[in-house]
């Protein structure tokens, strides 16, 4: 018998993980939660495995060690049907669609309840509404989804997930493709599903500014390794952001949480780690 997380559980959980592929160990003894209401996210340089371990964590990708639980229980043995019931994933793999509109494209996310003919009942059609007015694309329900702009199809795919109705949304670099207005509103739809309606969220970000803002819990990844975890308090200091990055002491502003690389000329720019 399937059992929702009480409170204090985690929706999901990895226990010694090892990621990575074709045997070969990415990162290693992963321990981590993600629990009801709460915002978790991956950082670190490029190629640490940040995606690997999402991944993995959803399903996608068979672990080397270790194993992950779904709502106390082994992924391995939760059914496609229920884990699609209680678990939505957003990567950054592109999507190829033949003649389908942005609402039949988050119709998909109704598929987990639809049953086997996949016929779409009048509440099912009004969840796609919901979802899509809440991320701001119901005006583009009839809109070829291939003729979109990036950060539009972006936009769309997470409507998908959040139709779907899951207990968890695993999102890779959901911010990617999108202008600035865009990044912050996406974000607060993050925070009001996680903390307004209880998902867990778990994703990775390489804007450094944006993940202090939204994160619950942080967990910084490098070289094989979770290196440290913990609130964007104690992350987002310069001597864990300057090691994390291998960035000369005094780049990271704790402040404002700006990096700033000095280049040959001693001129400064702005970058996002």
């Amino acid at each position: 018998m399937w059992q929702a997380p009480g409170a204090h559980d985690a929706l999901i959980e990895a226990r010694g993980l090892a990621v990575g592929y074709e045997g070969q160990v990415l990162v290693g003894d992963i321990q981590l939660q993600v629990r009801l209401g709460q915002v978790v996210t991956l950082i670190g340089p490029n190629g640490a495995g940040k995606s690997t371990i999402l991944k993995t964590l959803a399903g996608q990708l068979a672990e080397l060690g270790g194993c992950v639980l779904l709502c106390g229980k082994d992924l391995r043995q939760v059914s496609v049907r229920t884990r699609a019931q209680q678990l939505s994933v957003m990567l950054t793999d592109r999507v190829r669609t033949e003649l389908l509109t942005c609402a039949d494209i988050v119709e998909m996310g109704r598929y987990p309840y639809t049953g086997r003919l996949g016929a779409a009942t009048p509440q099912d059609r009004q969840k796609v509404r919901e979802a899509m007015e809440l991320l701001q694309v119901w005006d583009l329900r009839d809109h070829d989804f291939m003729q979109l702009s990036d950060g539009q199809r972006q936009r769309v795919l997470l409507a998908r997930a959040v139709c779907q109705e899951p207990r968890l949304l695993v999102l890779d670099e959901p911010t990617s493709h999108l202008d600035v207005r865009y990044q912050i509103e996406l974000l607060s739809v993050l925070r009001h599903l996680a903390h307004d309606q209880g998902l867990g969220i778990l994703m990775t970000l390489h804007e450094l500014p944006l993940a202090r803002r939204v994160s619950d819990w942080l967990v910084c990844i490098k070289e094989g390794q979770i290196t440290l975890q913990g609130t964007p308090e104690q992350v987002f200091v310069p001597s864990v952001i300057d090691d994390l990055y291998d960035l000369t002491p005094g780049t990271y502003d704790a402040l404002t949480g700006d990096v700033t690389l000095r280049v040959a000329q001693g001129a400064e720019r702005d970058i996002d780690a």
